[in-house]
C-alpha cells in the first residue's frame, strides 16, 4: 500500500509539475493540484516510513512471558504470519473453552497481543465487534498491530494500534461467530456474558502473568446490519463481571463506539430524515421524494421530536413517539430509515451505511466484505480448518434472538457508576445507528443521581493531535460523550479517545 502511494506520489508530482504551463486563468486549479501533491506527500509522513527490511533485522521481543506450558501451543511467530511482509511481533492465539468441563465443546477463538510498551504491561483491553461478527474485523481494519484494511493490497504496521497503550484480547464471539466452536444456545446478552466469563476464567489459567491487571472492555456496532438492534455485548458484559464478582482482573471501565443503546425507533428512524437533509449531496433524492419522506416524519411524530425533547438539562423522560403505536417497535406505515437506505443504494450502487461518503469504486477487502474474496490464513494462528465468515450466517441466539433490554434503560448506568470512565464514541457519518439517536438515548438515561446531561454538548471541542478540531465531546459523572469527524474508521481519533479511557491522558482530546 505505502509503495503504491509512493509511486502515485511520483506519477502526480509529474502531471503536477507539468501543469504549471496553464497559467492565467487555469492559475486556481494549478493551485488546487499543487494542493493535492502536498497531501499525497503528507500521506506518506502520515501512514510512517515504508517497510524497507534491513539485511539483519532484530526479532521483536514480547514485553511479557508465560510461564505455564500450555501457553506454547497458542504462540504465533510474527515473522512467519503468512502474506505479512513484515516481523508484527509475537502474539498467541487460539481456541480456548468457556469451561473447565473436560467435555466442553464450546470454544471461543482469541488473538493475545501484548503490549509493545512495557510501561502498559499492567492493562488488559478486550475486544469484540457486534453479534455474530467477527473481532478480526476490529483487529485488521481499525486498531490491531497489522493494519489489512479496504483498499490495501497487502499489510501493513499500524501507527495507531491499541497494543501502543495496552495488551489487546480480540475474541470472536459469542459461540457461532468466526473460528469459534459449538452450538448457540443463548437468549440474552447476560447468558453470553456468564459464558464468556467462563472463557476470561480458562484464559487465565493458561495465561496466569496477566491476573491482577487492570481491565477495560471495548467494541463496537455490528457490520451486519441484520443484527444491528442487539448490539448490546460490552455494557452487559461488564454488568455481569461487577455483579459476578471473582474474575481474577480489575475491571475499570469500557469503550463502545457506535453502539446499540435503545430501540431502533430511537437511533434510526427519528433521526434519519434530518440525517439525509443534512448530507443531501449523498442522498440526491428527487423532491417528490423528499415530499414522501417528510409526509411520513410529520404523520410519525419525528420531525420536531429531537427540538422538542433532546434538552439539557431533560425536562423528564423521553417519549416514543406516536410511530409506535403504544409499544416499542415502529409501525410498517412510519418505516423511514429503509426507504431512504434502499433509494440512496440505487443511486449509490457502492453506498456504505456505516460510512455514507462512500461512492464508486467498491474497495476490496481481505475480509471478504462484501463478497467472498479469499480463505483466511488458518494454519499460523491455530484457527481450525472451517469456512471462516466476517459475519456469521446463522443467529449467533437461540430462535427468538436477543431478548436483552436495551442498556441504556437497564444496565449501563450501574456500568458508569461502577466504572472510573465509560466512554461511547459515534461516527458522524453513520447512518446504520445515527449520532443524533444516540443523543436522544443519552438524555433518556438516569445515572449518578441525575438524568441525562446537564449542560449541552458544545460544538467543536474534540481535537486530534496534529490535525485539529475533529468532533464534539462531552463528559459529566463518568460517562464521556464524543461524536469523531466523518465515521467512526479513524484510527487516529479512536486511539485519542481509548488514551483517555486507560488514563494515558488528561482528556479524549489529543490536539
Amino acid at each position: 500500500m505505502r509503495r503504491f502511494i509512493f509511486s502515485l506520489a511520483l506519477v502526480c508530482s509529474y502531471a503536477f509539475k507539468s501543469a504549471h504551463s496553464f497559467g492565467g486563468a487555469m492559475e486556481g486549479l494549478e493551485d488546487a493540484m499543487d494542493i493535492q501533491r502536498e497531501q499525497l506527500e503528507r500521506l506518506g509522513d502520515f501512514l510512517g516510513p515504508m517497510n524497507i527490511p534491513s539485511s539483519a533485522p532484530a526479532k521483536r521481543q514480547s514485553s511479557i512471558t508465560f510461564s505455564n506450558p500450555a501457553a506454547e501451543q497458542f504462540f504465533v511467530d510474527g515473522t512467519k504470519i503468512p502474506l505479512v511482509n513484515f516481523d508484527a511481533g509475537p502474539s498467541w492465539s487460539g481456541l480456548m473453552p468457556i469451561s473447565g468441563d473436560p467435555n466442553e465443546t464450546r470454544k471461543l477463538f482469541f488473538w493475545f497481543w501484548p503490549t509493545n510498551n512495557v510501561s502498559n504491561t499492567k492493562d488488559l483491553l478486550f475486544w469484540t465487534n457486534g453479534p455474530g461478527c467477527s473481532s478480526l474485523e476490529g483487529f485488521l481494519q481499525e486498531n490491531g498491530p497489522i493494519s489489512w484494511s479496504w483498499g490495501q493490497a497487502e499489510p501493513t504496521p499500524n501507527p495507531w494500534s491499541w497494543t501502543n497503550l495496552s495488551h489487546v484480547l480480540w475474541v470472536e464471539q459469542p459461540v457461532g461467530t468466526g473460528f469459534s466452536q459449538g452450538t448457540p444456545n443463548i437468549t440474552n446478552d447476560d447468558q453470553l456474558a456468564a459464558e464468556l466469563m467462563g472463557f476470561f476464567e480458562q484464559f487465565l489459567e493458561v495465561f496466569q502473568e496477566l491476573k491482577g491487571n487492570d481491565f477495560w472492555l471495548s467494541g463496537e456496532s455490528s457490520d451486519d446490519d441484520r443484527t444491528v438492534r442487539r448490539v448490546l455485548y460490552v455494557p452487559y458484559i461488564a454488568n455481569w463481571i461487577y455483579e459476578h464478582p471473582g474474575l481474577d482482573l480489575n475491571l475499570k471501565g469500557i469503550w463502545i463506539a457506535d453502539p446499540s443503546l435503545s430501540y431502533g425507533v430511537v437511533q434510526q428512524e427519528i433521526p434519519a430524515l434530518r440525517f439525509a437533509r443534512a448530507n443531501q449531496n449523498l442522498f440526491p433524492f428527487n423532491s417528490s421524494f423528499w415530499d414522501e419522506l417528510q409526509a411520513i416524519s410529520d404523520k410519525c411524530g419525528y420531525t420536531d421530536y429531537l427540538d422538542d425533547f433532546v434538552t439539557y438539562p431533560p425536562a423528564g423522560q423521553l417519549p416514543l413517539p406516536v410511530a409506535t403505536n403504544g409499544t416499542f417497535t415502529v409501525t410498517q406505515a412510519c418505516r423511514i430509515h429503509s426507504p431512504i437506505q434502499r433509494a440512496v443504494g440505487v443511486l449509490n450502487p457502492v453506498f456504505d451505511v456505516y460510512r455514507v461518503s462512500d461512492t464508486w469504486p467498491n474497495l476490496w477487502s481481505v475480509l471478504g466484505f462484501p463478497r467472498s474474496t479469499q480463505e483466511f490464513v488458518q494454519d499460523a494462528i491455530h484457527a481450525p480448518h472451517i469456512v471462516w465468515n466476517s459475519c456469521a450466517d446463522r443467529s449467533v441466539y437461540l430462535p427468538g434472538g436477543d431478548r436483552s433490554i436495551p442498556s441504556t434503560l437497564s444496565v449501563l448506568p450501574n456500568v458508569i457508576e461502577k466504572s472510573e470512565r465509560v466512554i461511547i464514541v459515534h461516527g458522524l457519518a453513520d447512518f446504520i445507528l445515527v449520532a443524533e439517536g444516540t443523543r436522544i438515548a443519552i438524555q433518556n438515561m438516569t445515572w449518578n443521581g441525575a438524568q441525562g446531561f446537564q449542560t449541552p454538548i458544545e460544538p467543536e471541542t474534540f481535537s486530534v493531535k496534529n490535525m485539529g478540531v475533529y468532533g464534539n465531546e462531552h463528559t459529566e459523572r463518568g460517562l464521556t460523550y464524543v461524536e469523531f469527524y466523518f465515521s467512526e474508521f479513524v484510527p487516529w481519533a479512536s486511539f485519542s479517545t481509548l488514551a483517555y479511557l486507560l488514563g494515558k491522558q488528561d482528556s479524549p482530546s489529543s490536539g
